[in-house]
């Protein structure tokens, strides 16, 4: 029996141990997609207690300690932190085949040195050392950057966004790590949202244009892709309910825009049209301006109507949504490339059952601009687990060029997850093991060095043309 989270977790033969000591292990980290606040990172927080870092706006512990059962005031309401990280303690210990156990203890070991087990019985002990251990400058966000061997980080942010701290954060020499925005734009999209003309207003007075028509919406839009850029934006980032595609002409796309913007009634099938138009036209001005294009769907939102009224969105109601047709997401793709103005692409599906298809459909737009110019994304979400990961991975391997990908990211608010890359390079390591352990490829480790150490690394800085060395 092998103990509990020891030095070859996760790695189940010899070459797969090797692979992540020699090459995984000591390789830095790119995180080009996460939600963390630039602010906390210049002003250089420095968290009070652990229930602070661990479970503020943290939905994947909040949805575990619900299916447990806990009371909504121990996870989002008025109980101290020291309840709630009794609940999440005792939460934890029944979680069994859950990542969230896994990363926990990654995050206790690896920032806190704690070796033991986090149950209900030993909350005490944990909240004590890790209250301890956080009032060292080391264990400020800064220093847990540092300590995680991060050298850039993209946050997500909304066009009308000033980045004033994104400007403090590259005006400041003693932090050398690049904390770099990325462009989201979904709330100049979403015509069907209730605060759509009030962000619209906000949009104009950032951008210093008024925003009448559909031309103006994209005068507004490429003012303050300008501003991005000028701070060192190259990607962006949607979350759709699926890839659109109901063309329509720029007349008929202008109308619609008209007609929300009077507040008149925008049909499903025309507000399929507009964002067809606008996601066309932001794909031509990424493709411009050699910018990463992120595609984050099937994920239907904030399902439970009691919830969302008590607590807003993002608040962990969230599930997966089994309706994203190949077809469209073809179609928007092919009326890019014929005008060769497709950008590189990275497609994430929350489902996962759409591994396959997004794998025969990278294949169908790949040229030799870059390599790998369409991605699939790393296990999204509700798959960033053992088997997600392996089925992602193997999936695009067998469909495509896995030696290519572009690996890990966070996708998390919290400054204690850059672990996650941890476990996910340790699965890397164990899929190439086992195929080298089973004769399917070659024991040549200066390749399968180089094909761990770009995955987990190298790939993401070539592709998205990070300012920061390969490894």
């Amino acid at each position: 029996m092998k103990p509990f989270l020891d030095k070859d977790f996760l790695l189940s033969t010899p070459t797969a141990s090797r692979l992540y000591r020699e090459y995984a292990e000591i390789t830095p980290i790119v995180d080009y997609h996460c939600h963390i606040n630039p602010r906390e990172i210049a002003e250089d927080r420095q968290f009070e207690n652990i229930t602070q870092v661990w479970l503020g706006g943290d939905h994947y512990k909040w949805r575990l300690m619900r299916s447990d059962g806990v009371e909504e005031r121990y996870i989002t309401g008025d109980a101290s932190p020291r309840e709630k990280f009794q609940k999440w303690s005792e939460t934890l210990a029944k979680a069994i085949g859950n990542p969230l156990y896994h990363w926990s203890h990654l995050e206790l070991r690896r920032y806190f040195d704690y070796e033991g087990i986090l149950n209900g019985d030993t909350a005490e002990e944990v909240w004590n050392l890790c209250n301890r251990k956080l009032q060292s400058p080391a264990m400020s966000v800064r220093g847990l950057i540092r300590q995680s061997n991060v050298k850039l980080i993209c946050t997500t942010d909304d066009p009308v966004d000033d980045l004033h701290w994104h400007q403090v954060l590259r005006g400041d020499t003693a932090f050398d790590v690049n904390v770099l925005p990325a462009w989201r734009p979904d709330s100049a999209m979403n015509l069907d949202d209730d605060t759509y003309l009030n962000y619209i207003s906000r949009l104009s007075e950032a951008s210093s244009v008024t925003i009448n028509d559909f031309a103006t919406l994209k005068a507004a839009l490429r003012n303050r892709m300008d501003y991005f850029q000028a701070q060192g934006c190259c990607v962006s980032d949607h979350a759709l309910n699926y890839i659109y595609y109901a063309p329509a002409s720029e007349e008929t796309v202008n109308s619609i825009l008209m007609k929300r913007l009077h507040n008149e009634f925008v049909s499903p099938h025309e507000l399929l049209q507009f964002k067809t138009a606008f996601m066309q036209f932001a794909a031509r001005e990424y493709h411009k301006r050699n910018w990463v294009m992120q595609l984050h769907f099937g994920c239907k939102r904030n399902n439970n109507a009691l919830m969302l009224d008590q607590l807003g969105a993002d608040t962990g109601y969230d599930c997966i949504d089994n309706y994203a047709p190949s077809a469209s997401a073809a179609d928007f793709l092919n009326s890019l490339i014929a005008a060769d103005q497709l950008p590189k692409t990275v497609l994430y599906s929350l489902n996962p059952n759409d591994n396959a298809y997004i794998g025969t459909l990278l294949g169908c737009f790949q040229d030799s601009s870059a390599a790998g110019k369409l991605q699939q994304g790393s296990a999204w979400w509700f798959n960033d687990h053992k088997q997600g990961m392996m089925e992602q991975m193997t999936s695009l391997a067998n469909l495509g060029m896995l030696s290519n990908f572009i690996g890990m990211l966070t996708d998390s608010r919290s400054f204690l997850s850059y672990t996650r890359h941890e476990y996910f390079r340790r699965l890397v390591c164990e899929l190439i093991g086992n195929w080298v352990e089973s004769g399917e490829y070659p024991e040549n480790y200066s390749v399968l060095g180089k094909i761990v150490k770009d995955i987990s690394y190298n790939n993401a800085v070539r592709y998205f043309g990070f300012p920061v060395d390969e490894v």
